[in-house]
C-alpha cells in the first residue's frame, strides 16, 4: 500500500530513516514536498499537498529525528 500526504506519521518516520542526521526544522517546504515525493512508497498526488500537510510531515518527521537523538 502505498503513502499518501495524510500518512504524516508514516512518511515522517521514512524521512528520518532516509536523512537521519538532518533537522527536520531546517527543510524548506520546497525540499520537503520534494523529498516525500521521491520516496519509494509514495503513491499520491504530487499536487495534493499544502502547507498543512507538510507541516503535519514536518512534526511527524522531528519527533521521530528527536527520538533518534535524545540522549540516554
Amino acid at each position: 500500500m502505498k503513502l499518501t500526504w495524510t500518512d504524516a506519521e508514516d512518511i515522517g518516520i521514512a524521512l528520518a530513516e532516509r536523512f537521519p542526521d538532518l533537522d527536520p526544522l531546517t527543510a524548506r517546504f520546497t525540499e520537503l514536498h520534494r523529498w516525500v515525493t521521491e520516496l519509494d512508497d509514495f503513491g499520491d498526488d504530487p499536487k495534493g499537498s499544502n502547507e498543512g500537510k507538510l507541516e503535519a510531515i514536518q512534526m511527524a518527521w522531528l519527533e521521530e529525528y528527536r527520538e533518534l537523538h535524545a540522549d540516554g
